[in-house]
């Protein structure tokens, strides 16, 4: 399949597409925006008498939890990233450190872009405590570089001739403790990221396809400032839906890869004072996509954003997927975040629209990368 970035638009207008809204849609739609302020423990007793489970079936459902991580233990061997994890909980300072520097070494463009995130990420952790608790060489070693550059990188004192030593210590010091620390990164990057392009990305998911995973692919650093950025997103997303047409090899659209798209990542201005612009300019590029993964037969996911872009994803995802030229394609995919108090009702809501539609919506539930900013 041959990769297009510049398809011609449909000349249906887009405002029309966005008048989809039946009494229920409407009423869902209400119901959602009154949860946007909804208390917590006023929502969490509704979920709970939602559920409407007894106690036995709650132990239950908590033992064969239980017995499935028991198992997930002892029948496979701890990845670097688990170890990692088990020696810096995502609850600690140095956790949070090495998860920001994992998913960020990758793409760091310079050296001295490499050692300013550094400083920055290291000074703060409480490294001395981790030393020699891991059964893995790469960890202890790791932690003993972490100490000291955070020992190296730490705020000088006032006196001139210690910070006179410390800097010099410290420039000297920085190429070794760089590579100490990128490699260290590298080795949780990579069960993080699966490749730099998609070509390389699908290659190393290779082996787990085989087994019978598949994988929605996501880019990385996806922000749209200007229109020159949304442009490069556009060609990207589409650049490897192609590429992802000859990995997809199965008629069951479920068991061919995907790829997830970030709507802020399609236009400069993703803003619901920008209703109207956003759905007469960022539907026909969604639209675009959409219509080159069904070509595909591959899933398409809008992924999730951040909580005041919601209501406004909505109707971009209403207004893209009752365009015609969609009808009749089941690999249309909504991301929704599970950590949400409008989860249940957009939940309502999707299913509602594809009742309406007569078509399958594939929803990916996740807890919600955007839980720390939200709700912490």
């Amino acid at each position: 399949m041959s990769v297009a970035t510049n398809l011609p638009l449909d000349d249906q207008p887009m405002h029309a597409l966005a008048n989809i809204n039946t009494p229920n849609l409407s009423a869902i739609r209400t119901r959602l925006r009154n949860h946007y302020l909804i208390d917590e423990q006023q929502l969490m007793a509704q979920l709970i008498d939602c559920l409407d489970l007894s106690i036995e079936e709650r132990h239950s459902i908590s033992d064969a939890a239980a017995q499935l991580v028991r198992q997930v233990r002892q029948d496979s061997l701890p990845t670097m990233m688990e170890k990692f994890l088990g020696e810096y909980g995502l609850s600690s300072k140095e956790g949070i450190a090495l998860m920001c520097m994992a998913e960020a070494l990758l793409r760091v463009p310079d050296k001295h872009t490499i050692d300013a995130l550094i400083e920055d990420k290291i000074q703060s952790g409480d490294w001395s405590s981790h030393i020699g608790h891991s059964d893995s060489h790469l960890i202890n070693s790791s932690t003993w570089a972490l100490l000291i550059t955070g020992k190296l990188l730490a705020p000088v004192d006032s006196v001139r001739v210690g910070a006179t030593l410390r800097s010099m210590v410290k420039r000297l010091g920085e190429p070794v403790v760089r590579t100490a620390v990128a490699q260290a990164m590298k080795e949780l990057g990579a069960q993080f990221v699966l490749g730099r392009n998609i070509q390389e990305a699908c290659k190393r998911g290779e082996k787990l396809q085989k087994q019978g995973y598949t994988y929605s692919y996501d880019m990385l650093g996806e922000a749209a400032r200007t229109a020159a950025d949304a442009e490069r997103y556009f060609v990207a997303y589409s650049d490897a839906i192609g590429a992802l047409a000859n990995e997809s090899k199965y008629a069951d659209i479920r068991t061919n890869p995907g790829i997830s798209i970030k709507l802020s990542a399609l236009h400069p201005r993703y803003e619901f004072g920008q209703r109207e612009r956003l759905i007469n300019e960022l539907v026909p590029k969604v639209v675009q996509l959409a219509e080159q993964a069904k070509a595909a037969n591959m899933g398409f996911n809008i992924d999730a954003e951040e909580a005041d872009r919601l209501d406004l994803s909505l109707d971009v995802i209403g207004a893209v997927l009752a365009h015609e030229s969609l009808a009749g394609w089941h690999g249309f995919g909504v991301v929704v975040q599970a950590f949400s108090k409008r989860a249940a009702p957009v939940l309502d809501w999707l299913y509602e629209l594809s009742n309406q539609l007569d078509r399958n919506i594939m929803v990916r539930l996740v807890k919600g990368a955007y839980w720390d900013a939200e709700i912490k």
